[in-house]
């Protein structure tokens, strides 16, 4: 009996993180169903995006359009829905944080198919946000969570996931830029990133925290302005040109010789000014991924982020929004050769673009073993404690787990700092977290 996987996408970065794997489904030769649900209604958005990816059609479009979360959430809620019960798929996969997440994960839950979750585990512990409240609802549903790093799988952890369900397998972020950058190469015309004169910064804007605030918008716009050294290129929002000209701040922009505005371009041109970029300074999640990828230092216009790895790996820094906190980050990364090269050369955490083989090794072998159905457990009743015990013996934790078959470790401390309970590591003189079944 073969195997079949719906994919669920909605947004343009669903589309670009899951193009990798869907390349990665299609060379195994799994029947797989792929289902838009339009949140992006627009052509480029739509039949033309797929096109240039290099990706099929989707076998549905739900074409959900715009409106409230509410609305959205619940137009999707329906067709997903009638759609898996149609199809009836042995697994539901989703990426990301956006409405199309949530509702693909609450539907499969609901019709207790697996859901496996890629990018699950982020937090920016800002529950303002709505992708926050996506996130942590997806991952409530998830049965199956590909995690990027560590530091994901561990927020899992404290969570309280079961670590036998979490796999740690990069971004397929990393796969992405890969993947795409080659497209863009060969597809590139120039025209819609024109080659400017010098070294340029790329700067992208469109958190309603930045632009819908006045205060904030002017410092960002006054540290701009100042930044003369740095040709910067804003390919700019029609949303945020409104906001802009509402607090008269667009024609301060378009008058200063060093900010050139130009029209939102496409994923691949965008794709291939990053590529070119010296700097970039952003407020979006997904752009911190692909400048450490493309080993561009990342300068981020928000006071926390979800991918703190790019932080600690030091390929990126968080500004906020201070008029003098930019201007003075920003120089110093231009005029200090070494302190550029330290963001430049920091280590991906995201991996070395194999994440997807990773996805789909985890998913067969789960498959093939009957471990993806999901069924009443026998044993629910069954009495359990959870204990922090401590471990003086010289013993991986994979071995510790062989001999001692009524106790699943969760989470390890060493010297009070959590670790991944990788069967691998050794317990010697560190804390375990233990579940004990009796």
């Amino acid at each position: 009996m073969s195997m079949k996987i719906a994919v669920v996408i909605g947004t343009r970065p669903e589309i670009i993180k899951m193009a990798p794997l869907i390349d990665e489904i299609e060379k195994r030769g799994i029947n797989y169903i792929l289902i838009h649900t339009g949140q992006h209604y627009d052509h480029e958005m739509s039949d033309q995006f797929f096109i240039d990816l290099e990706l099929k059609k989707p076998d549905y479009n739900i074409g959900v359009g715009s409106g409230s979360h509410g609305e959205q959430t619940a137009n999707m809620i329906k067709g997903i829905e009638d759609i898996l019960l149609d199809e009836k798929p042995d697994l539901v996969l989703v990426q990301g944080d956006t409405n199309a997440v949530l509702s693909g994960a609450i539907v499969s839950s609901k019709l207790h198919i697996p859901v496996g979750h890629v990018e699950a585990g982020l937090r920016s512990y800002d529950k303002s946000m709505p992708e926050e409240i996506n996130r942590e609802v997806a991952d409530i549903c998830s049965k199956l969570y590909f995690v990027p790093t560590e530091e994901s799988a561990l927020n899992l952890l404290f969570a309280g996931m079961d670590p036998e369900d979490i796999f740690i397998t990069g971004n397929t972020v990393v796969d992405a830029c890969i993947r795409n950058l080659k497209i863009a190469e060969k597809k590139s015309n120039n025209t819609s990133t024109p080659n400017f004169q010098g070294e340029i910064m790329t700067l992208t804007m469109h958190r309603a925290e930045n632009v819908d605030n006045q205060e904030r918008l002017q410092n960002i716009v006054d540290a701009l302005i100042e930044l003369d050294e740095i040709t910067i290129v804003f390919p700019i929002h029609p949303r945020t040109v409104k906001t802009l000209e509402k607090f008269d701040l667009l024609k301060k922009l378009e008058n200063t010789e060093h900010i050139k505005l130009i029209k939102p371009v496409g994923y691949l041109d965008f794709l291939l000014l990053l590529s070119r970029s010296k700097l970039v300074m952003t407020d979006s999640g997904g752009l911190q991924e692909e400048a450490i990828t493309l080993d561009i230092p990342c300068m981020t216009l928000r006071y926390n982020t979800e991918r703190p790895e790019t932080v600690e790996a030091g390929g990126n820094i968080l500004l906020g929004s201070e008029k003098k906190k930019i201007i003075e980050n920003v120089r110093k990364i231009l005029n200090n050769t070494e302190r550029y090269n330290e963001m430049k050369e920091a280590i991906n955490p995201y991996g070395a673009g194999d994440s997807s083989k990773k996805i789909l090794d985890a998913i067969l072998s789960l498959y093939e073993d009957g471990k993806l159905k999901i069924s009443v457990p026998e044993n629910i009743m069954k009495n359990r404690t959870r204990k922090l015990i401590k471990i003086n013996d010289d013993i991986k934790l994979g071995e510790f787990e062989r001999i001692n078959s009524n106790i699943k470790v969760n989470i390890v401390f060493d010297n009070g700092n959590p670790l991944y309970p990788d069967n691998e590591l050794n317990l010697k003189d560190k804390l375990i977290l233990i579940k004990e079944f009796i």
